[in-house]
């Protein structure tokens, strides 16, 4: 196995994830909700993300390519759909349990796009295109699970934190997880548009 490529995949993909940075929205989202609800949304999501960007690995060109999409608006996409995450957790529309849905929470937005964003989703593809055989996409694949087992363990353990911060910490930290979300998209759509006006000029 190539050692190299497989720890430049892992850096890459931890980066681009930021499982520190990752859990105060975790835990803004999971709050209310209990031990086993959390661990559960913990859980599913990693598996979705893992799901998401293999797909995305595997047939993710096709996939574009065959729905006419650019990759900029997927990531204007992801923008828009945490935009909306961020304005629930900035009103505190997000704060009634009886509101959560565990399921729907590590669906949307933990599982995609938080984790597997379009950040991710390209990254990987652009290392399977330049993977020169079958040792590569070995690599990147065992990189890609080693990164959401590490994405996990920090969601997993994170429950203790709630703990410590009671009900009026965790809603200072939903507000201040609100905004860093509305600016995390913020910046995904003005990437996206960026990259529609490269594009443009490039073809004009």
């Amino acid at each position: 196995m190539d050692l190299k490529l497989f720890g430049e995949v892992f850096v890459t993909l931890l980066v681009i994830v930021d499982p520190p940075g990752m859990m105060p929205i975790f835990l803004a989202l999971t709050g209310p909700l209990t031990a086993r609800d959390r661990n559960r949304a913990a859980w599913q999501a990693v598996a979705l993300a893992l799901g998401v960007i293999v797909i995305f690995a595997v047939a993710g060109q096709t996939i574009l390519a065959y729905l006419h999409v650019d990759l900029p608006a997927l990531q204007a996409a992801g923008g828009l759909l945490l935009i909306l995450v961020a304005l629930e957790l900035l009103t505190g529309k997000s704060d009634d349990p009886s509101q959560q849905v565990t399921s729907n929470i590590a669906l949307v937005p933990l599982g995609t796009p938080l984790l597997a964003g379009p950040g991710a989703i390209v990254a990987t593809m652009l290392f399977v295109q330049q993977a020169g055989g079958g040792v590569d996409y070995l690599a990147i694949g065992l990189a890609i699970v080693a990164v959401m087992v590490t994405v996990w363990v920090v969601l997993r353990f994170s429950g203790g934190i709630v703990k410590v911060l009671r009900p009026g910490g965790i809603e200072v930290l939903t507000r201040i997880a609100g905004l860093l979300l509305a600016a995390i998209a913020v910046q995904l759509i003005a990437d996206a548009i960026a990259a529609f006006v490269t594009q443009y000029l490039n073809n004009a």
